[in-house]
This record gives structure tokens, C-alpha cells and sequence, in this order.
């Protein structure tokens, strides 16, 4: 497949604004601006080895009525690597994530987070941080864990039974430094069976390939290291906001699982979303889906937001925005989106 074959839906839209932001520990962090100016703002916080691009689809449901901030996260995309291995961390991506609010939420607003894979494992970790919570108005996890993700990791055949070589073999996997070279129809493969649902289309495996390709091969190892330890739990249980989950069924790389656990560690949860046949990348596969889950939070907890967005027809009722704060937090059952 070549570039012109790459459906239109997931190629990078060209924001309207693109930011250069400092972290506190000086690393340059690209941001995008996507959509409406003055709308109320949605920040996109992407998953390992992703870029801004991986938010494509899910960027265009919610262009045309919000203003859609997106970044990459530290060593992705067309953010600064980091010179040494101390610069990647939880606490890291926390201060990331500080210093693209403070310079796209102005003082005194707010806005929804969404986080998918390693991009809801900062929101977690950023949990608890004051300048955060001040400009955040409710969350949305998506395809992610607060830790034990090497125990849990589906990607072996279930042949592999004992638990210590699973956990060894699995570990190996995940913190491979192994260059994964150009995108071949043997990386298609394998990282369909990997990171995808079995039904996802060529358009969507490709769109993943490339942008998974583009990670340098010691960002993808370096954070592999943080995601090995990963402990998040104690940032999940401060993130007092708003939030809701989503995984994908087929997810091998954060299997539902994790999912339920967020929804039991959550302060005020608002729901499990689960997404049948879709594998981790829920974005990319099923964007309309994703973006409505984002909407339903930004139309009940933030001011002025549209009334209404794309969805499938059995997917839960979308507040109004007149809908009171305090009816709005009653938790929404878990659901299942249609196949």
C-alpha cells in the first residue's frame, strides 16, 4: 500500500496552530492545534512508540466543535529525545502533560483529557498534581493499565502456560531493541496480530505500521523500561476528575483486565466502554466510538461544549450541555458498542 492508498481519515490533518513548549526538565515538546478557536478544548495524550498522527481519525470527529490540542509525547513524533535514559519516567510524562496545559488551557478554563496506552498512563500518573487537576474537567482512558503490564500481556500463544517464562518471554518482547526497519507485509503482520483486532482494515494497519515504524528504535526500548515497572496505581487513586474507560476486547497489550481495575481504583469512574473485536489500538479502529466516549464527557463536564456528536446508534445517550454536574456524576454501567 502506498501513500495515495492510505485512506483520507488517517492521514494527519494539518493543524491550525503548532506549538513549541518546554518541559520542566527542558525537553521541546511539539503541540498541534486542531479545530475551532474558543471552542472548549480536548487534549489528546498519545500511547508508545505513537505520534500526533495516531489521533488522526479520532481528530476529525471532533474538529468541527471543539479545539483539539494534541502533543507528542517526549523522543515521539517531532518532540525532542531525551539525552539520557533518567529523562524517561512516569514523573516525566506528569510534567509533560503540565507544561501543554498550562500553555493551552488558559487560567481559569479547563478541558477533557484523553489518553490512549501510554498516554492514559499520564494521566494517571499525573494524578494528584494541582496544576493539573485546576485545568482538567474530566478524563478518558483509553487501551491502558496503571502497572503489573507484563504479567498481563496476551501476545504469547496460551501453550505458554508457566507463568515465570510467560512473565520472562514477555519481557524480552517488550524491551526489544531490535530495529524494526521499513513497514514489510511480515511487520503488517505482525503487528496486526500484536496491537490489532483480527478485523481491522489494511488502511488501519498500515496507518499503525508507519507511525509505529517512525519511533526510534531507543525511544521504543528506553520507554519499554518505564512501562516494565510501570506503578501508576497511586496517581490513578488522586485522579479525582471525571473519568471514563475504554478498552478494546481483543486488546493483547492491555487486556480488559487492567480496564476493570482502573474502573474499581477510579474516585468518581463514569464508565466502561467496551469495544468487541478491537484490539489496542481502539483509536485508530474505532474513532467514532473513541470520539463520541470524549464528547459524552466534554458535553456533561465542560461549559459551552456542542450538544451533540457522531455515534453509533446504540452507544449511550449523550448529555446535554444543560446537564447538571451533580446528575451527570452518577457512574454509567459498564456497555458494549455494536461489532
Amino acid at each position: 500500500m502506498n501513500a495515495a492508498e492510505l485512506p483520507a481519515e488517517y492521514v494527519p490533518p494539518v493543524p491550525v496552530e503548532e506549538l513549541s513548549i518546554r518541559s520542566a526538565d527542558g525537553i521541546r515538546l511539539h503541540v498541534e492545534v486542531h479545530g475551532q478557536p474558543g471552542a472548549p478544548t480536548v487534549v489528546l495524550a498519545h500511547g508508545w512508540t505513537c505520534s500526533t498522527a495516531f489521533w488522526a481519525p479520532v481528530i476529525r470527529q471532533l474538529a468541527d466543535r471543539y479545539r483539539v490540542v494534541a502533543y507528542d509525547q517526549r523522543g515521539h513524533g517531532h518532540s525532542e529525545i531525551p539525552p539520557s535514559r533518567v529523562r524517561y519516567s512516569t514523573r516525566a510524562l506528569a510534567e509533560d502533560l503540565s507544561a501543554v496545559l498550562a500553555r493551552t488551557v488558559p487560567a481559569g478554563e479547563k478541558a477533557v483529557l484523553a489518553g490512549h496506552s501510554m498516554g492514559g498512563m499520564t494521566i494517571m500518573a499525573a494524578g494528584g498534581r494541582p496544576e493539573i487537576a485546576d485545568r482538567t474537567a474530566a478524563a478518558v482512558l483509553v487501551s491502558t493499565g496503571p502497572g503489573e503490564l507484563v504479567a498481563e500481556l496476551a501476545v504469547l500463544p496460551e501453550a505458554v502456560r508457566s507463568p515465570g517464562l510467560r512473565r520472562f518471554l514477555n519481557r524480552l518482547l517488550l524491551r526489544s531493541r531490535l530495529p524494526l526497519g521499513p513497514v514489510s507485509p511480515v511487520t503488517r503482520v505482525a503487528l496486526k496480530y500484536a496491537t490489532m483486532g483480527p478485523g481491522s482494515s489494511a488502511g488501519q494497519v498500515e496507518a499503525t505500521a508507519r507511525i509505529v515504524h517512525a519511533c526510534p528504535t531507543a525511544v521504543r526500548a528506553n520507554w519499554a523500561g518505564v512501562l516494565d515497572r510501570l506503578d501508576v496505581h497511586a496517581g490513578l487513586a488522586r485522579l479525582a476528575v471525571p473519568t471514563a474507560v475504554v478498552v478494546g476486547t481483543a486488546d493483547r497489550l492491555t487486556p480488559p483486565v487492567h480496564a476493570h481495575r482502573i474502573v474499581a481504583e477510579l474516585v468518581d469512574p463514569q464508565g466502561l466502554l467496551l469495544l468487541p473485536g478491537v484490539g489496542h489500538m481502539a483509536p485508530l479502529e474505532r474513532p467514532v466510538e473513541v470520539a463520541a466516549e470524549i464528547h459524552r464527557l466534554a458535553a456533561a463536564y465542560l461549559s459551552a461544549a456542542p450538544a451533540s456528536v457522531s455515534a453509533p446508534a446504540d452507544s449511550a445517550p449523550t448529555p446535554s450541555p444543560s446537564t447538571s454536574a451533580s446528575s451527570a456524576s452518577a457512574p454509567v454501567s459498564e456497555r458494549t458498542a455494536a461489532a
